[in-house]
């Protein structure tokens, strides 16, 4: 999943912030889909790579994601951001959702809920 994130990170639009992410989410299903982040000049127009990701396995279908990878060539151990964490928290399956970064030796994984404590749901 890792290399997948790092290969659609390539893909990134990012004029202003020079700062390309690349995601992989794994559904219940089984299946994968990649997202990367891109950029409009009015910033809150931006897309994360992970909401975009989120949002072609939901055009797909799926409802349950298990597990994320991210990456960005330009920061080791590179997090969702809190509104992708909370967009996360809406599809995690029932198993939970495990967030996975490389880091400068290897990889990291957390579980959505030591990322985003008390969050919001209805």
């Amino acid at each position: 999943m890792l290399q997948l994130a790092e290969q659609v990170s390539k893909n990134a639009y990012v004029p202003y912030s020079k700062f390309p992410v690349g995601a992989c989410v794994l559904c219940e299903s089984g299946n994968t889909y990649t997202g990367c982040n891109f950029e409009n000049s009015s910033f809150g127009l931006t897309i994360c790579a992970e909401r975009n990701a989120i949002g072609t396995a939901v055009a797909n279908g799926e409802k349950k994601i298990k597990a994320i990878a991210i990456f960005s060539p330009n920061m080791a151990n590179c997090t969702p951001c809190g509104a992708c964490r909370q967009v996360l928290n809406e599809f995690k399956s029932g198993e939970g959702l495990d967030v996975i970064t490389k880091t400068e030796g290897g990889m990291r994984v957390y579980t959505l809920n030591e990322l985003l404590p008390e969050c919001f749901e209805l």
